[in-house]
């Protein structure tokens, strides 16, 4: 008997009534509704989306021969390419998230080469591919129709000038309003928070007020927008003010403890050495396609497994150094690297309807691999952090692991406890052993030369080492 194959809907594309993405088995697919039928023939046929698909600016797709989850409502079923890592805009440095605002408006001033303007502009309607920016809602397009405003001008402003704004003028943590927002930081409460000086500085600030006022003025009241219109050379003028206006935005990273970790640390070159020696060397006897490096810093040994082609993920909770990291990737065009902001002890979580829009960091597990390299003394000491809850935590996130353990006579250690009680009994190698075993089989262990530090490669599963 032929085995039925089982189809599941992604939960973050239900609202739109073109059509919605589903997993059918291992790959996934977009049904395209009846109702988009005249707006992606003229997508297909004008020839946009090869412009867009030649410019690495919209994720490509097949079209396919299958039956759709809602067959009677079906126009077309495409297959786009699948992204291997899904990450959110709370989840980029300053420069992510201004090259993805960046990214739709150019889309948006392609589109009208065509005769058509994007519908939306949602931040999550962006990924980075290549580290690369991204459009992957191939339904994102409509018809252009002359006098017609742009209706997804407010969601931009929310989805990208509000937290631009926020970020470059006041303060880069408020870009975490977007895990707040789903859909996008309300205009009234980005305009309160900016300082007043700002005012009058760039033409950003006016789109933010100018929104926020008329958000206020006619929260309780019907709007008539059947007389409202914009010639098409307006429309075009606020596409290039909108540009202009992100460009200006500027957000100088100041050195922090973690943006320059690597210039004040305890190890030698010696010991430098040889730890990235034994990280090549696991790497080479696990071969992971998928690395997670939590506490990756500006990326110095992300990059040991993305030269090897490994797609790697280099987390870090500090917006110093992912801005460094990624900005390090563009400009050497490193194309298996893609830098997040991560607070590890409070993690991305399931948002949205149902908390299941967006996915948690969880969600997006296991990795074959996470490397947790000077990291566990960190989430012992500083954040009392068992070493069984971190043992199981891992477990539950990965294959594999590539962990070091940094005893308490280490001076990295010595610091942190500089200002605490040691109520860290339990924080000791046989321990760390102990836990870890449970979970992991522990498959070799090198000792750090010039330093007290111990490197342990770990595996579950049936892998073999």
């Amino acid at each position: 008997m032929k085995k039925m194959k089982t189809s599941k809907n992604v939960p973050g594309s239900f609202r739109d009534p073109s059509g919605f993405l589903f997993y059918r088995d291992d790959s996934i697919y977009r049904q395209v509704n009846t109702a988009y039928k005249e707006d992606y023939d003229h997508l297909m046929n004008s020839g946009l989306y090869k412009t867009l698909v030649d410019a690495e600016l919209i994720i490509p797709h097949t079209e396919v021969d299958i039956e759709g989850v809602e067959p009677d409502k079906a126009y077309k079923i495409i297959q786009p390419e699948m992204i291997r890592f899904l990450s959110y805009p709370y989840e980029w440095c300053f420069s992510q998230l201004k090259d993805a605002a960046l990214t739709t408006l150019k889309i948006q001033k392609k589109a009208f080469d065509f005769g058509m303007c994007l519908k939306d502009s949602s931040a999550y309607n962006i990924q980075f591919r290549k580290n690369k920016p991204i459009l992957i809602d191939t339904l994102s397009f409509e018809m252009y129709r002359e006098g017609q405003p742009w209706i997804a001008y407010r969601q931009f402003c929310q989805h990208f000038l509000a937290p631009l704004a926020l970020m470059s003028y006041k303060d880069i943590r408020l870009s975490q309003l977007l895990r707040i927002y789903i859909d996008g930081i309300p205009l009234d409460l980005a305009s309160s928070l900016l300082p007043l000086r700002t005012s009058f500085k760039f033409s950003v600030l006016s789109h933010i007020n100018l929104h926020a006022k008329s958000q206020k003025h006619f929260a309780d009241k019907a709007i008539d927008t059947s007389g409202r219109k914009m010639k098409r050379i307006s429309l075009l003028g606020l596409i290039d003010n909108l540009e202009s206006s992100v460009s200006k935005l500027k957000w100088q990273a100041q050195d922090t403890e973690w943006g320059e970790y690597y210039e004040d640390t305890n190890y030698s070159e010696e010991a430098h050495r040889h730890k990235k020696q034994v990280v090549a060397e696991y790497l080479d006897r696990i071969k992971p396609e998928s690395v997670w490096d939590l506490g990756g810093n500006v990326g110095m040994f992300s990059r040991i497994a993305s030269d090897k082609g490994i797609l790697t993920i280099s987390f870090d909770i500090d917006p110093v150094a992912v801005e460094k990291n990624y900005l390090e990737c563009v400009t050497k065009d490193e194309t298996n690297i893609l830098p997040l902001l991560l607070d590890l002890t409070n993690p991305s979580p399931g948002i949205g309807w149902e908390n299941q829009e967006r996915t948690s960091l969880l969600e997006r597990g296991p990795v074959d691999t996470v490397f947790a390299l000077a990291l566990v003394h960190h989430l012992a000491i500083s954040n009392n952090l068992p070493l069984n809850k971190i043992a199981a935590f891992f477990s539950a996130i990965c294959k594999s692991l590539i962990i070091e353990f940094v005893p308490k006579s280490d001076s990295q250690v010595q610091r942190l406890l500089s200002t605490r009680k040691d109520i860290f009994p339990d924080y000791t190698q046989p321990k760390l052993e102990n836990e870890f075993s449970k979970f992991f089989t522990i498959q070799d262990s090198v000792r750090i030369r010039n330093s007290e530090r111990t490197l342990y490669l770990m595996v579950r599963e049936h892998i073999q080492a």
